[in-house]
């Protein structure tokens, strides 16, 4: 997998787009002027932990004797259950109920923008033999990108309206799906040979 590919792949999993009306839902009892600053602060957050996760992962994974078939698999299935909400969406939102007030780490940093399927990307990427660098790079490109489109939210919203933000959450939803899938497939050859 490329620089640009991985990069790619992690701006999907991240998908800035699909979470734009969750984040407009979770900021709308935040006044205007405080919303930028909320989302610099929980996706810089974000980034530190996709960070932390790339450099320590590879010692979690030895540390609970975790394959990474198995992480990938895991991965993978999260983000199916995931895309799958996406598509289907349930009554109280993605991830039910969330507390009053302005949020803080939970559930913008995490799990919004470093999700568990995040998380495992990344840590499937420290696990491949590349140089560091190189991955900390793909991970600040789709950390950036997925930056701008969320400060962009408010005015996306003006030009999509609702019905065009539903319309790209569910093909999110479908290219998520999609990758999920991809990501079972390839992890299996692996999980039969160990």
């Amino acid at each position: 997998m490329g620089l640009i590919s991985s990069m790619l792949t992690l701006f999907l999993v991240m998908d800035p787009l699909g979470n734009i009306p969750l984040f407009l839902v979770l900021l709308e009892d935040v006044e205007p002027h405080r919303r930028r600053v909320i989302l610099l602060r929980e996706s810089t957050i974000a980034l530190a932990f996709l960070i932390a996760f790339l450099f320590a992962g590879p010692y979690i994974l030895r540390f609970l004797q975790i394959s990474r078939p198995a992480l990938g698999i895991a991965g993978g299935l999260v983000l199916f259950l995931i895309a799958l909400r996406m598509i289907f969406p349930v009554p109280g939102g993605m991830f039910g109920p969330t507390p009053e007030g302005e949020p803080f780490i939970v559930p913008i940093a995490i799990p919004l923008i470093a999700g568990p399927s995040a998380i495992a990307t990344v840590m499937l990427f420290a696990t491949r033999s590349r140089a560091s660098w190189e991955w900390v790079v793909a991970i600040l490109g789709a950390w950036a990108a997925s930056t701008l489109i969320l400060l962009a939210s408010t005015f996306l919203r003006r030009v999509l309206r609702r019905r065009g933000l539903i319309a790209i959450e569910r093909l999110m939803g479908m290219i998520l799906l999609t990758v999920a899938v991809q990501m079972l497939i390839s992890e299996v050859p692996g999980l039969l040979a160990g």
